[in-house]
This record gives structure tokens, sequence and C-alpha cells, in this order.
């Protein structure tokens, strides 16, 4: 089978060393394969994403060295088609409204003895409106109340028939435990798809074999495999690579001003010099760089 990679950023900010280690992963393994390599920009968050970081994106890789198969899928230019999924999952019964704000979800869980948490330790959503009567949610969405839509963990998993799984490279056969994402949100009030359900389409519709990530999103691959199983989308092998680490030993991030490509670019370093200290980071394990 041919291999289809992919490098699937989001334009919120530049890319630094830990997006190079990512995109640099999967593009060797495509190449050393024969295979092709994809590009795509996950644009669906309105409010962080800008034009400029996407620009960014194209010119920084390419100034790496890396090239990529194919037109650039750019997200938020197939919202219709990610609509048609939630469309699809609704009329199973499988989603539903929630017109809950963050602060109503905080005050259920804070009444709550011993509410469950999800993978990233955070609370799970207490389900309130998963039982609404049918009047009531058909009144406000009448009425234009914002909401996002989520999945009914428990429906969902009832119409699937074998246990889930999934093949990680390194590793073979993987358990996944979906539940412990509890109602997940397929569509937020400011977004019309949320990552689980955009990443797992794409993924689908671009026949990707192989998805290369950070070992961070490797928790998500459980709801993923859910999704794919209620669509009948094919199933793609994983390899979750480890973080890339600063010499205090926190994972490099946006959020936390890591060098980014065109800063050392201005400063000077050479793509040669940086795809070696990504090689000398890689795989199995975290290294600083």
């Amino acid at each position: 089978m041919e291999i289809v990679t992919r490098f699937a950023p989001s334009p919120t900010g530049y890319l630094h060393l830990g997006h190079a280690f990512s995109a640099l992963t999967a593009w060797r393994q495509a190449r050393a394969a024969g295979g092709r390599f994809l590009l795509r920009l996950e644009d669906i968050d309105p409010g962080r994403c800008r034009p400029a970081f996407a620009a960014a994106i194209l010119e920084d890789l390419t100034w790496l060295g890396l090239d990529w198969d194919g037109v650039v899928r750019v997200q938020s230019a197939h919202l219709p088609e990610y609509r048609a999924v939630l469309d699809r999952l609704a009329t199973r019964g499988l989603v539903y409204p929630c017109f809950c704000t963050r602060g109503d979800i905080a005050r259920e869980v804070a009444d709550s003895a011993a509410a469950p948490h999800g993978p990233d330790g955070s609370p799970l959503y207490p389900g309130t409106c998963r039982t609404l009567p049918d009047a009531v949610r058909a009144a406000r969405l009448s009425a234009g109340a914002p909401h996002a839509l989520r999945l009914d963990m428990a429906r969902a998993l009832a119409t699937i028939r074998e246990p889930l799984h999934y093949e990680e490279e390194g590793e073979g056969r993987v358990a996944c435990d979906p539940a412990r994402f509890g109602d997940a949100v397929l569509a937020r009030k400011d977004a019309p798809a949320s990552y689980h359900l955009c990443v797992t389409h794409d993924d689908a519709q671009q026949g990707v074999t192989l998805v290369t990530r950070g070992s961070d999103l490797r928790p998500a691959t459980d709801l993923h495999r859910l999704l794919q199983a209620l669509m009948g989308w094919k199933v793609p092998r994983y390899a979750h690579h480890a973080l890339l680490t600063d010499a205090a030993g926190r994972r490099l991030a946006k959020r936390d001003q890591a060098a980014t490509l065109r800063q050392m670019r201005a400063e000077g370093v050479t793509p040669a010099e940086i795809r070696a200290r990504l090689s000398r980071a890689g795989p199995p394990s975290a290294a600083p760089v």
C-alpha cells in the first residue's frame, strides 16, 4: 500500500522547531517509501487563525527544503463537508445541541461530589442538555440560542459492534476507550466544526494511510477511531512521535514564545543546520533542542 502522510498545522502563529520536527518526520516517511506527503491548514478557529500565518507556513516549509504533493487543503474552504457529516450523525440521533456556557458547566460540575474527568484532566461535561425535553430544545433553537453540538457518547458506542483499536507504529494494536471523552464537542458555538471531526474527515478524504503527529495528540486517537467507525471511514496507521523540549524540559509551544523558524533564519541559521539538529533530536525519545 502506498504511504500517504501529512502535516496539518493551524495558522495561529509562526512555525517553531517542534512543528518542523513533526513536518520533517512525516515528509521523510513518505519520501523514503516513495509515497506522498500532504500539507493541510487547519484554520477552522476564526478567532485565532490569520492569513499571514498561513502564508508563513508555506514559506517556512519551502525554506526548510520540504515539498508536498498536490494542492494545500484549507479546512475553511470545506465547511459544507463538515456540516454534512454533522447532519448525518444528527439524522441517526448521535449528536445534540448544547446551550450551556462554560460557567453553567463549571457550576454543575462544582455541585457534583465526584465529577469524572477526561484524558486531559478536566471534568467531563455532565450531560445537562442531553436530556432536555424536545419542546424546550426546539424552542431554544427556534429562538436562535447559541449552541454547540455534542456527540451522544452512550448512543454512539451502542452502535459499535466490535472493540475499537488502532495500529501504532512500533507497538502494534492499541485498544481504544472513547468513553473517557464523554459527550465530546463536534461543533463549537464559535466554530462550525471541531478539530476532532475535521481531522478524521480530512484524513479519510485525502487517503492518509499514516498519521504522524505529536504524542500529546495520542489520547485523541480513541475518539477519532470512534468517529471513523461511525462514518465508515478507512482507518490509517498512527505514528505518535515524542515532543521536543527546551533546556528546561518544557515542550516547545507557541504560547511559551518558542523560537520560530523565521527568527532562526534571521539569525543566520541555515536549513541544513536545522535539519541536522532535528535529526539528532529524533525519535524515539524527546530531547532538548
